[in-house]
């Protein structure tokens, strides 16, 4: 089994519940856009162009996603890409609505969390982080590939999971 598989699979193992996985599809992409929401925060510029926290973080991850495989790092990337676009786009619509926008990405946090936590009483398990904080990277992944699944693509890691993890539960 390579790394991916196995963090996958790990992580699955918090997982097995439909009812948790549907709300990770909303929870986890909440959580991951209102942390770029809460760090987008010029740090220098470099040739006019303005680096953000958020931007490092995001080169981070997509350079962590990309070691474990190319194929679902391009995916992540372009997921975290698309987060920085919007959060980009977004902060100034929030800002002259009259709202903090640290408060609103911070709602949009809780709201992720709340519905994590819902998951995960359907679910009878805690997070997955708990037991080892790489959950909180590998949860994204986890998500972005679950969905792929639910598509019917990549069948042949989908049942190398479920052969690891034991099958799902309604």
């Amino acid at each position: 089994m390579n790394k991916l598989e196995t963090l996958l699979s790990q992580y699955a193992m918090y997982h097995r519940s439909k009812k948790n996985i549907l709300t990770h599809f909303f929870g986890i992409p909440f959580i991951v856009i209102a942390v770029v929401g809460m760090t987008f925060i010029p740090l220098f510029d470099v040739s006019g162009a303005t680096i953000t926290l958020a931007a490092l973080i995001g080169s981070v991850l997509c350079c962590y996603y990309l070691m474990l495989s190319p194929t679902f790092g391009l995916m992540m990337s372009a997921v975290i890409l698309a987060f920085y676009f919007l959060v980009q786009t977004l902060n100034p619509l929030i800002a002259n609505a009259g709202i903090m926008t640290v408060l609103f990405w911070a709602g949009v946090f809780f709201v992720g969390w709340v519905l994590q936590f819902i998951g995960h009483y359907f679910e009878g398990k805690k997070p997955a982080f708990v037991d080892d904080l790489i959950g909180l990277a590998i949860g994204p992944l986890f998500v972005l590939v679950e969905l792929l699944f639910v598509l019917g693509l990549f069948k042949e890691l989908e049942n190398k999971i479920v052969n690891n993890a034991g099958e799902y539960k309604a």
